[in-house]
């Protein structure tokens, strides 16, 4: 398997997991905090990678470049307040669709930032999938949590292009784990002011999100070290089509006929090239 290949598995891997840790944003359904929420998520994040970063030699467990490692932290701070809440107040779906803008808002950013340059064909590809998501989020379905959502898509975008300023002989534990400890003391100190009582389900539920959300990053991680994201930030889409399934089956959110047409739109542009001849030639015949 090449590495845009493997990149890509685990992106879409990596996607599934974090359209699960969504489906338990949307079942505590605005009862615990955004704020509260995340503190507890990143807590329970760092309970979970503790014991693989301190089996790692130690020359492996320090940190690099702790400036971008920094700004990461609480970039994911702010995407996951506005996911928490656009969440919330849409559906899985439309929310979704907005989040996946994020592979769009990657390519302007990849060339600002990592002087990257995406052929005219991945930039064809992309606005494709982007116009496959205006069809799923059109005005007669706006909401002002649509704008939290594009918050989360922007962070995403940053958060996913600053690792590529990490150096390659940093494990993904070792960033995962310093990324998660850094936003631990604005987190708590925002989370503080917002506490209220919980119980144990909702509990339940925050350390699930976290442990498919953590699995996310690592998957993000390692795909974006593997190949330039202009090559293989389309396959972020494939959360879509896992966040509309579990909309359907678990919250009766069922898709109609323009959003079928939007995924559709996004779908198309990740098939591999090998699956498009053998349609092509099924035609044919």
């Amino acid at each position: 398997m090449t590495p845009i290949n493997l990149a890509i598995a685990l992106l879409i891997l990596g996607n599934l997991l974090a359209s699960l840790s969504d489906v338990a944003v949307k079942v505590l359904d605005g009862g615990v905090s955004p704020f509260q929420y995340i503190f507890l998520r990143q807590l329970v994040s760092i309970v979970l990678l503790f014991p693989f970063w301190i089996r790692q030699p130690s020359r492996l467990r320090s940190l690099s470049n702790p400036k971008i490692t920094v700004l990461r932290a609480h970039i994911l701070l702010i995407g996951s307040c506005c996911m928490v809440v656009s969440i919330t107040y849409l559906t899985l779906a439309t929310a979704n669709a907005v989040f996946y803008t994020a592979p769009l808002l990657m390519i302007p950013l990849s060339i600002l930032l990592l002087n990257e340059r995406p052929s005219t064909k991945k930039v064809l590809q992309t606005v494709i999938g982007f116009i496959g998501a205006l069809i799923i989020l059109r005005p007669s379905q706006f909401h002002w949590a649509a704008i939290f959502a594009l918050g989360t898509a922007t962070t995403l975008a940053l958060y996913n292009l600053l690792v590529r300023k990490i150096p390659n002989d940093q494990s993904v534990i070792t960033t995962l784990f310093w990324t998660t400890c850094l936003s631990l003391p604005v987190s708590g100190s925002l989370a503080w002011f917002y506490w209220e009582p919980l119980n144990y389900k909702e509990v339940l539920w925050i350390a699930l999100s976290a442990a498919f959300i953590i699995s996310y990053n690592g998957l993000a991680t390692m795909a974006y070290k593997k190949a330039p994201a202009t090559q293989v930030s389309l396959a972020e889409y494939s959360g879509l089509i896992f966040v509309v399934l579990f909309g359907i089956i678990w919250f009766d959110e069922a898709p109609d006929r323009l959003t079928l047409i939007g995924i559709g739109l996004i779908i198309f542009p990740l098939m591999p090239k090998r699956w498009l001849r053998r349609i092509k030639g099924k035609r044919e015949l």
